[in-house]
């Protein structure tokens, strides 16, 4: 009864793989090579994106995934500067081949007194590779004025990209005792803001066909 238990997991496990081989091959051939096939979309950043502050469930990017009712894999890492982002690029977004991509990042540059070019060298290689690779990218910046780790660089890189940019997405929220955290992360109420502010965009690009390059 065992042996035979074990063949017939065996015989499914061949015949899972078989579909998915054959799924595989007919979505290659109805597909452009840079066209992503893989998740719908993935959020890139720090602790605002892991959803430091926010009780479980209630960071952003679980919220945008309610809302929407799409997956959103989290591939936010508390502390990330744009340097530790662009160096896990490949294997924390490229690699998983998402339709769209959320980039939020610069907070702990602007923490840690990064350069300010070494910033905008960093976010501009991020989101050209990543537009390169067939995704598309929701460009978020943190806040206005001294807030704004790229120094007003982001709307001009989102528009040579064709990306879309959600502006100031801290602004309000960070100071306001009521909606943070701790000095630099918000709670739950600040992060439904954010979700708020990044939905209108995620939504048009989900809905939107993937651009073939």
């Amino acid at each position: 009864m065992h042996h035979h238990a074990n063949t017939r997991f065996t015989l499914t496990a061949v015949a899972v793989a078989v579909s998915l081989a054959i799924a595989g091959a007919a979505g290659c051939s109805k597909k452009s090579p840079t066209q992503p096939s893989g998740l719908d979309a993935l959020a890139f950043g720090d602790s605002l994106t892991f959803g430091i502050g926010a009780s479980s469930g209630n960071g952003y990017v679980p919220v945008l995934e309610r809302r929407i009712g799409v997956d959103i894999f989290n591939s936010g890492i508390p502390g990330n500067t744009t340097s530790d982002a662009l160096a896990r690029l490949n294997a924390s977004v490229l690699s998983r081949d998402p339709r769209v991509v959320i980039v939020l990042l610069g907070g702990n540059d602007l923490l840690q007194n990064v350069p300010v070019q070494t910033r905008i060298d960093n976010i501009t290689q991020i989101v050209e590779r990543i537009r390169a690779d067939g995704s598309k990218v929701i460009l978020v910046g943190v806040g206005p004025g001294v807030l704004d780790p790229f120094n007003g660089a982001l709307p001009d890189l989102a528009s040579r990209t064709g990306s879309t940019y959600v502006p100031d997405v801290l602004n309000g929220i960070i100071g306001n005792p009521a909606l943070m955290f701790d000095q630099i992360h918000p709670n739950d109420a600040g992060h439904a803001i954010i979700a708020d502010r990044i939905e209108p965009a995620l939504r048009s690009a989900l809905a939107a066909p993937s651009l073939v390059h």
